[in-house]
């Protein structure tokens, strides 16, 4: 393996740094995962219209979707994560990474420092890599690994992420990427990102999840949130219940409660019937388990596409009998006393 230099600093979701300490700052929900963010002084290499920190956004350097996201010295930031940890507030380490010349070489850092100091485990969000990187940050200590696709079709992918906006990313790679994340880290422990709202169908969303699903490879689910800054940032946010009804549809298939081919759709790609009987669904929704952020175990994102004013799109905590039903009137037609 190479030589291992430690970042300097590295940035810390503003939720994770008031939860660490480094910040002052009241959370209404607290963070169950501690997010870490590689530091660099310059844009992102990659130019994805949604987000602030891409190569051609005018949002500020330290912003990721609507979060702030401060930097620290890194010794001080993993100090306060360890003690974190160790008082049982934090259940994982998420390192998330931006694509510039260093950006391997500083999330071995990252990784390598935490692992020094506790065994808290390590999920990294990241580009493709090649499969003696993701070698060498399994043997280093990550227990998952992210690719994010974003996008659940290649048309929107080219548009969003790809060559459409002159990024470096292919649908192509990217599948390539999270297959070959497969052979080094397993089933189950590979994941990736698709965000709602990007000018896809249900059909495409049910489709990808289905395939992932069946390669083993868990999809975390965002809601499109426009960022000023970004190209995207006159877009209009993803209606609520459509949001609802995509929720219920993921958890139904990463669990294995329906299929695609189970499903209908409209000539336009809407979910119109998910294959499963009313009392089935109605027990799902009383659950409140789709409504809850969706990601790596652990992993709870407050507040990431949405405000602490509401709608929750992805429910940090478990959701109350009232937010339910609401959600159950939504997705049932359902009226309650």
């Amino acid at each position: 393996m190479n030589v291992v230099s430690v970042p300097e600093r590295v940035r810390v979701s503003y939720g994770s740094a008031v939860l660490l300490e480094l910040a002052k700052g009241v959370s209404d929900v607290a963070p169950t995962t501690i997010y870490l963010l590689t530091y660099n002084e310059g844009r992102c290499t990659a130019n994805c219209a949604f987000c602030p920190q891409s190569r051609k956004s005018t949002a500020k350097l330290d912003r990721l979707s609507r979060v702030v996201w401060p930097d620290f010295k890194t010794e001080e930031a993993v100090e306060r994560l360890v003690d974190s940890w160790k008082a049982g507030r934090a259940e994982r380490a998420c390192i998330q990474s931006l694509n510039y010349d260093e950006m391997f070489s500083d999330v071995r850092g990252l990784v390598v420092t935490l692992r020094r100091e506790t065994r808290i485990p390590i999920s990294v969000s990241i580009k493709p890599l090649s499969v003696d990187q993701l070698e060498e940050l399994k043997a280093l200590g990550v227990d998952r690994v992210s690719i994010p696709l974003d996008c659940a079709n290649s048309d929107v992918f080219r548009s969003v992420k790809g060559l459409g906006v002159s990024g470096p990313y292919s649908w192509r790679a990217h599948w390539k990427g999270l297959k070959e994340a497969l052979l080094v880290f397993g089933r189950g422990r590979v994941s990736t990102h698709l965000i709602v709202g990007l000018g896809e169908t249900d059909r495409d969303l049910a489709k990808v999840f289905q395939q992932l699903t069946d390669l083993g490879i868990f999809p975390g689910l965002f809601a499109f949130t426009p960022v000023q800054g970004t190209r995207l940032e006159g877009s209009s946010r993803v209606p609520i219940a459509r949001y609802r009804r995509v929720q219920l549809l993921h958890f139904l298939i990463t669990r294995g409660m329906t299929r695609y081919m189970n499903l209908v759709f409209t000539d336009k790609g809407e979910l119109v019937d998910l294959g499963l009987p009313r009392q089935v669904l109605a027990e799902a929704i009383r659950s409140g388990l789709p409504f809850r952020t969706s990601g790596c175990p652990g992993c709870n994102r407050p507040f990431y596409t949405e405000s602490p004013r509401g709608p929750f799109y992805n429910f940090p905590c478990p959701p109350r009998e009232k937010e339910i039903d609401q959600i159950e009137d939504l997705l049932l037609g359902l009226n309650h006393d």
